[in-house]
């Protein structure tokens, strides 16, 4: 099969799917500019869609996005970052960098409070880093933490940590969201109710968990900040981005990300000019392809690396992501400091990947096309998220790409929390696609150490390798930029040489949104910095 017709075989069983003729079931009106008022309203609601239902809303607890996004609407931490990704106090008032990074100073605000009315204090940071830090809970956020040698209270509202060596990421751990001690103390964390109601002190409250249907949060009037605008959050569990598409059209859904192929063809015309604003920006994320190094096939680097000559990059980039985005060569964003353009992508050359594949050994001696070692075909499953059309368009051009070497492919989706619980907090799978965040700090320890790859940890390939560990532990002790990135550059080269991961893409962030909703700017940190002054004039508000 061409690649043509590859891709024109995908456009039309999505577009089948329910991508429509790119015009709205029931049109969204567009915005009269007379509706919206010099001066921001208070009211109404905003409706989203998630594909995955959380697993946990005590955020240390879970390692899913989708946990994370409620969690942070519930939770504060004592900084973030900004819209120039800058970090910044939050919870706290001030903070203080002493002593060459070795010792840090917080100073919290008074008058923030728990949603019962309780103060939130220095003593819920403590008791949150001893929680966390706990033998007993089950968390992946440890590591970081374990840096601090010794944690001490000044008073209620004033905290130092100190480390004995520079940190990198000293600063950026404390933007973990802050648990309440008087709910959480002595709480069974794996029994509590907390899990699903949670206490927090953040812009909103815990309204409505209707399991597989829909979260609802309501603003919380105490927030330190002030009330949020927009009174309530829905969130709607849609595992499918062209259902959610379809109710996007339909007026049902206010944002939502799109795909490019609906950024591009299918939200332009009457029911979209005017209607919505559309954005678009490099995401700080990336697509890959892992193998679970536990699996025989994946165990000799010269088949991962015949499996990274076999895909075509460009190829991805333009049949999945329309354009709108880059090729992947390591775990860091293009243009970034961090990222080293020396280190040259392996090139789409399945004549080498055939020629790596014979070296391994495997060879087609039966003639069906598919080779075999030692009577065994080289047939292995990639498994994905349901709903997630990108992954199932990479896998199934993955597919066809691995089969022009032999290879034979299964594609398999799987319901979103199946497919964390059962699949890859446990290591059941060959392969599988999935992506990261990239965060500002080359830092990634907690994804890469060998310490990480156990059972719920964030290593789930189980991938290791000694002097990756030694980089890594040595990399984050380190505070200068200039001195960091030869470090950061090998590991990024071990990365690439040693292939646990092919990296594929970094998508355009393509998210979209009812023009009704107003204040939102994009900026290098996205559009949802300043999510809490969104606002929705009185006269385009609604109740869902």
């Amino acid at each position: 099969m061409s690649l043509r017709t590859l891709l024109i075989t995908i456009f039309l069983a999505l577009a089948l799917a329910g991508c429509g003729d790119g015009g709205p079931a029931t049109p969204v009106p567009p915005v009269d500019p007379a509706q919206v008022p010099a001066a921001p309203e208070s009211g109404g609601s905003l409706v989203q869609a998630m594909l995955g239902e959380p697993s946990n809303l005590i955020a240390i607890l879970a390692t899913d996005g989708a946990s994370h996004e409620i969690a942070s609407q519930i939770y504060v931490s004592l900084i973030k970052y900004d819209k120039d990704l800058n970090l910044v106090p939050y919870a706290a008032e001030s903070f203080e960098i002493l002593n060459d990074g070795r010792l840090l100073r917080f100073k919290l605000r008074h008058g923030i409070r728990w949603f019962d009315g309780a103060p939130l204090t220095a003593r819920d940071v403590e008791f949150t880093y001893r929680l966390t830090l706990d033998p007993e809970t089950p968390t992946a956020y440890k590591e970081n933490l374990k840096a601090v040698s010794a944690f001490r209270l000044i008073d209620d509202y004033t905290f130092e940590v100190e480390y004995e060596k520079p940190f990198a990421k000293a600063l950026i751990t404390w933007a973990m969201d802050i648990l309440p001690e008087h709910a959480l103390k002595g709480e069974d964390l794996l029994n509590t109710k907390y899990s699903r109601a949670p206490l927090g002190a953040g812009p909103y409250k815990l309204a409505e968990w209707t399991p597989g249907s829909r979260i609802v949060l309501t603003a919380n009037p105490d927030f330190f900040e002030g009330k949020p605008y927009i009174d309530r959050l829905v969130y709607r569990m849609i595992p499918d981005l062209s259902t959610q598409f379809l109710e996007l059209k339909a007026g049902n859904l206010d944002a939502m990300d799109l795909t490019p192929l609906q950024h591009l063809y299918q939200t332009s015309g009457p029911g979209w000019d005017g209607s919505f604003n559309k954005f678009q920006y490099l995401s700080s994320g990336y697509t890959f392809l892992g193998f679970n190094m536990n699996h025989p096939f994946f165990k000799d680097v010269r088949v991962r690396q015949a499996i990274d000559f076999a895909i075509d990059r460009r190829e991805l980039v333009e049949g999945v992501l329309y354009g709108l985005g880059a090729a992947a060569n390591g775990p860091y964003k293009p243009g970034t400091w961090q990222y080293d353009e020396t280190i040259k992508p392996r090139p789409y050359d399945p004549a080498r990947a055939r020629e790596l594949l014979a070296e391994a050994g495997w060879a087609d001696t039966d003639g069906d096309g598919v080779l075999d070692k030692d009577g065994t075909p080289f047939a292995f499953s990639i498994i994905t998220n349901q709903g997630n059309t990108q992954r199932i368009k990479t896998g199934v051009i993955l597919q066809q790409r691995l089969g022009d070497v032999g290879i034979r492919v299964g594609l398999r989706t799987v319901e979103w929390a199946a497919f964390i619980k059962e699949f890859i907090d446990k290591g059941r799978f060959d392969a599988t696609i999935l992506g990261w965040n990239i965060l500002e700090d080359p830092d990634i320890y907690s994804v890469w150490h060998s310490s990480m790859a156990v059972d719920g940890g964030l290593n789930f390939t189980r991938y290791k390798n000694p002097r990756l560990d030694e980089l890594l532990e040595r990399g984050r002790r380190m505070v200068v930029p200039a001195e960091r990135k030869p470090v950061y550059d090998e590991v990024q080269q071990i990365l690439h040489d040693e292939v646990p991961y092919c990296f594929l893409y970094v998508p355009k962030a393509l998210p979209i949104v009812q023009a009704r909703v107003q204040n939102i700017k994009a900026a290098p940190a996205g559009i949802a910095y300043n999510f809490t002054r969104w606002w929705i004039p009185r006269a385009l508000q609604r109740q869902p």
